[in-house]
């Protein structure tokens, strides 16, 4: 029998932070928590948010583990790490667990401080975390695009994720690191 990833389809809530805050692409309620699951990490496992700079001002419980790291390219999000996830040499290496948000296209990186020209791309964030990872660790990314999986990983999970009607869907897919 050959391997098939896993499959699902969320219904999400709209995006909301804690304390008001207003944040453009900020995680979809219940994202995390269920993301969590397919990493294979517990609330109390280290997961890096790759360009979640505020990851941690999710509102909800299971979301944002206390061990959780950041990684963004924009300083005023005072991520843990400030890097560049399209650089692998800007990713840390002490986690089992990584999930990326990135802006899903140029016209939604515009939203950002670092702008259009940073515009990291999936493929990249990708191979990036998985090289980063120790074997057995996951990576999930959550865009428009499923990027294509890396010789060094094994296709995990593929879910498709709607937040109400009039919204494009967006794409879930996790990898594991095998080599």
């Amino acid at each position: 029998m050959s391997y098939r990833p896993i499959t699902d389809f969320w219904l999400l809530a709209r995006a909301k932070l804690k304390d008001g805050r207003k944040y453009y692409g900020a995680y979809l309620g219940g994202f995390p928590e269920r993301a969590r699951v397919l990493l294979g990490a517990s609330i109390n496992d280290p997961v890096l948010h790759v360009c979640g700079g505020m990851a941690r001002y999710y509102p909800y419980k299971g979301g944002f583990g206390p061990n959780d790291k950041t990684l963004d390219l924009d300083p005023a999000t005072k991520p843990d790490h400030l890097g560049n996830a399209s650089d692998p040499d800007d990713y840390p290496f002490d986690f089992r667990a990584m999930l990326a948000d990135p802006p899903y296209s140029e016209t939604d990186a515009e939203h950002y401080a670092p702008g259009r020209t940073q515009y990291p791309l999936p493929n990249a964030i990708l191979r990036n975390m998985i090289g980063a990872l120790p074997i057995g660790g996951r990576a999930g990314i959550i865009h428009y695009i499923l990027p294509a999986c890396p010789k060094n990983a094994k296709f995990i999970a593929c879910v498709g994720i709607v937040c109400g009607f009039n919204n494009r869907i967006r794409v879930f897919s996790v990898f594991e690191r095998i080599a």
